[in-house]
Parts: C-alpha cells; sequence; structure tokens
C-alpha cells in the first residue's frame, strides 16, 4: 500500500481515515454517554433526504445533506430539552421519513448519480479536497470545543442538573454539541456511508468506555481505535478489493466482540 502513497487519491484516503478516526473518536464518546445513538442515528438518516432533494432540483449535494442535519440537529435539541420521553421514537420516524423521501427523488431524478451511492455506501478512495476541508474543520471544532469547554462537557454528561446548578448553560451546549455531531456524522459518512457511520461512531467508544478513567481519555483511546480500524480497513479494501467501510467496521466490530470474549473468560 506504500507504492500507492504517490497517488493523489490515495493520500486523500489516508488523511480521510485519520480525520474521520478524530472526529470519531472525541464525538464518539459523548454519543455514547449521552445515550444519543438514536438521535445521531435519526440525523445521519434523515438527512439523506436532503441529499436526494438537493439532487432532484439540482443543487450542491452537500448543500441538501448538510442543511437536512442541521435542521433534524434543530429538531432533536427541541425534542430532547421538551419531550425527552418521546425523542427516540419521533427520531425513529424522522429516520425512515428522510431515508423515503431521499428514496422517492432519487427514483425521479433522471439519471443514477454515483455521488448518492457513495453517501449510502462511503467512498474513501474518491474523497474530494474539498471533502477533506470540511472533514478538517469539523476536527478542528471537536477538538477546538473540548479543550477549551471540557469541564463544561464533563459536567453536563455525567450530571446535567449538577451542571446546571454551576451556572453552565445547559440547553445552549446541548444544542451545539447536538448539531457538531450531527454535521461530523454526515461528514463521515463519506469514509463509511450512511448505512455503517453509526458503528464508528459506537464501537470504538463502547470498546473503551469501561478502561477508561476519565472522558478524556476515553477520548484517546476511542481515536487510537477509530484509527486502526481505519487503517486496517483500507488497506483490506486495496489488498481485496472490498468495500472500505464495510471492511472498516467489520474489524471495528469483531475487535469489539473478541474483547468482550476476552473479558468473559478471565
Amino acid at each position: 500500500m506504500v507504492d500507492l502513497l504517490q497517488y493523489e487519491f490515495m493520500r486523500n484516503a489516508l488523511a480521510a481515515a485519520v480525520l474521520a478516526s478524530l472526529i470519531s473518536g472525541i464525538l464518539g464518546p459523548i454519543t455514547v454517554i449521552r445515550r444519543s445513538v438514536m438521535t445521531t442515528g435519526g440525523v445521519a438518516h434523515g438527512a439523506y433526504g436532503g441529499l436526494g432533494l438537493a439532487w432532484f432540483v439540482g443543487w450542491p449535494p452537500r448543500a441538501g445533506v448538510y442543511g437536512a442535519a442541521l435542521i433534524l440537529a434543530g429538531i432533536a435539541t427541541y425534542l430532547n430539552r421538551k419531550a425527552p420521553d418521546r425523542s427516540d421514537s419521533i427520531m425513529g420516524i424522522l429516520w425512515a421519513v428522510g431515508m423515503a423521501v431521499g428514496i422517492i427523488f432519487t427514483d425521479l431524478t433522471p439519471g443514477y448519480g454515483t455521488e448518492l451511492t457513495s453517501y449510502l455506501f462511503g467512498s474513501i478512495l474518491t474523497v474530494s479536497s474539498s471533502d477533506l476541508a470540511v472533514m478538517a474543520c469539523l476536527a478542528l471544532a471537536s477538538i477546538g470545543l473540548t479543550i477549551f469547554r471540557y469541564s463544561s462537557i464533563e459536567a453536563f454528561l455525567f450530571d446535567e442538573t449538577y451542571a446546571a446548578t454551576r451556572g453552565i448553560p445547559v440547553g445552549r451546549l446541548d444544542w451545539i454539541l447536538t448539531v457538531l455531531t450531527s454535521l461530523a456524522v454526515v461528514a463521515v459518512i463519506r469514509v463509511v456511508g450512511l448505512i455503517l457511520v453509526i458503528a464508528l461512531f459506537t464501537i470504538p467508544s463502547a470498546l473503551t468506555e469501561k478502561g477508561s478513567r476519565s472522558l478524556a481519555s476515553m477520548m484517546v483511546r476511542s481515536t487510537l481505535a477509530a484509527g486502526t480500524f481505519c487503517m486496517a480497513g483500507l488497506w483490506l479494501s486495496v489488498r481485496f478489493d472490498v468495500t472500505a467501510g464495510a471492511a472498516i467496521v467489520l474489524i471495528a466490530a469483531l475487535s469489539c466482540l473478541a474483547a468482550y470474549g476476552m473479558k468473559s473468560l478471565r
């Protein structure tokens, strides 16, 4: 695979793997601790409706998918604050409706866009420089927010009531984290695909949660785990000509199963 580094597409793929690992390694633990996997999945899949609409009317696909993600993130934040008991069920509905709308608009679009396929199943080997720029911005935003607001985020995640008594603006922080995670998930879709993106945000975090003594250590370990999975999956993709996203997630899942199996034998 080293010989392939002379090609731009391979360098872009490696950069995308690193950036996806940083994003999922930082925001994945937040998603798992908040128990907002369903919300994140609803935003990611619901955004497919925006993608299909953009393709149908001739807009840039990125505008449609990110616009839909922002709208759904706003809905998710409102539900989390005003109707927490119903948020999962409503996000599940939006998940299904978004996918249905996206599929219908895709069917109505003359021809078949290969970019739509790359959003569904991922295409790390065709990641463009503009995709990398978006991912880099989101990675920097995730790192910056974590560094400068670490104590507030930690208090909010583990005890929201206590965080509020300390004067932390929990409502605004909830909105920021939801929006950032939603945009990040959409960006990482280019690497592993819409169908598998939630796995990259949850498996490394689930794997490292038990042995982590703090949120920071969990983020670092999740980032390293995600990076290992992405690099191994990319190697399998090049070596055996298989879909990179599926290979990444399969390696992550097998690693998680192996870890739990070893713990159960102790």
